[in-house]
């Protein structure tokens, strides 16, 4: 096995989704450390048309990256990326978006364009959050000077259940290469001014506060080998919502048991729906068992706090 090779914060052996990319020179910035991008997905809002149009250097950056094993997807929108067709089953380790910018509609310290940024960026958040592996993380780079830091970047965040796990300075010499473009109007292909700037880093947030619960307790497990494995996505993100409310769930555990339905027809393609509804059914009455348990759990902490 190769050794892991870092980029700072990244790894080879992360799954990267990298979001609004310019003249994908990041992109190729962490391939070059990693010796392959075949980790590496880079998506732009653009057709490939566009991007080598506005970018003079983004045509051999895009053919390095091809040669090197990146997946390279272009028409990608930020704020509705989880529905796209290549994205849709698919979950990162490490999400990144630098710089997140809505485009140039008026001076920065303009409220109304202030709102038009931090609406890409909640929508991002809601997309990204759906989109990590068990321990991922979500990385936003940022100026944290006026007027940008009253997008509020953490407060968006939260509302799409992601929690800062640290706040690093956020330093363009880590990246060799790497070149930050304006990417809108006819400048699109020059820098803009860094300043000071930061790099934020999410992981999913639980708004249940169980520390006091026995460690030496376990809920009950999925005996069934093959079941548990066909609803694993499910079962993570079980443990990673726990608590948690509002229309992610409903969307995490629709796309978490359909995982499980394509897993189903790979083991039983024959007839994937019957085997798949007796699985159902099994994860239905482990779930009673596991609803059982917890509420169990949580009178004794009610008893312990006196309530």
């Amino acid at each position: 096995m190769d050794e892991a090779k870092w980029a700072k914060h990244y790894c080879s052996d992360h799954e990267i989704l990298l979001v609004g990319e310019g003249d994908f020179s990041f992109s190729l910035s962490l391939a070059r450390v990693f010796g392959s991008a075949s980790n590496i997905v880079a998506t732009s809002l653009d057709s490939y048309e566009l991007v080598i149009k506005k970018y003079a250097r983004a045509r051999t950056n895009l053919d390095m990256l091809h040669k090197a094993g990146a997946q390279l997807l272009f028409g990608v929108d930020a704020m509705t990326m989880k529905l796209h067709p290549d994205l849709h089953w698919r979950k990162f380790h490490r999400i990144i978006y630098n710089f997140p910018h809505a485009g140039f509609f008026g001076k920065e310290d303009d409220q109304l364009v202030i709102d038009k940024h931090r609406y890409l960026v909640l929508g991002f958040f809601e997309n990204a959050s759906r989109m990590l592996r068990p321990g991922g993380e979500v990385h936003v780079s940022h100026k944290t000077t006026p007027p940008f830091e009253s997008w509020n970047i953490k407060e968006l965040a939260s509302r799409s259940f992601l929690s800062l796990l640290e706040c690093v300075d956020f330093k363009i010499e880590d990246y060799p290469g790497y070149h930050n473009k304006r990417g809108d109007g006819c400048r699109s292909d020059d820098p803009f001014p860094l300043g000071k700037c930061s790099t934020f880093k999410f992981v999913a947030s639980s708004t249940s506060n169980i520390s006091d619960i026995p460690r030496h307790t376990r809920p009950p497990c999925m005996n069934n080998k093959e079941c548990h494995w066909i609803f694993k996505e499910y079962l993570d993100q079980a443990l990673l919502t726990f608590g948690k409310h509002d229309d992610y769930l409903c969307h995490s555990v629709r796309d978490t048991l359909e995982i499980g339905f394509e897993r189903c027809k790979m083991v039983n393609p024959a007839n994937p729906l019957n085997e798949y509804i007796n699985h159902v059914k099994e994860l239905h009455e482990k779930s009673k068992e596991r609803i059982a348990y917890l509420q169990k759990l949580l009178l004794e902490v009610d008893r312990r706090n006196g309530l």
